[in-house]
């Protein structure tokens, strides 16, 4: 990843209370990552996967919880 260049960042949110999306990238790993392969190939170059939500009130997760949610994502990804 070159820094002396401008970057996109996509945003895919696995969480199921995710104000932007509504959570609808929890359902599958394959919905997920058909949505992250869209986000590249919209531009983006960085893709920010989110296992916990940060609207307002959210309460906050176990990492073990936010893990189990982001993880079989990202190992997909890199298949």
């Amino acid at each position: 990843l070159a820094f002396n260049e401008t970057h996109i960042m996509g945003i895919l949110n696995v969480t199921p209370d995710s104000f932007s999306d509504g959570g609808k990238y929890t359902e599958s790993v394959e919905l997920a990552v058909q949505q992250a392969i869209q986000l590249v190939e919209d531009g983006a170059s960085i893709i920010d996967i989110g296992g916990e939500s940060t609207r307002p009130g959210a309460k906050e997760i176990e990492v073990q919880v936010e893990l189990e949610r982001t993880i079989p994502v990202i190992r997909k990804l890199r298949e």
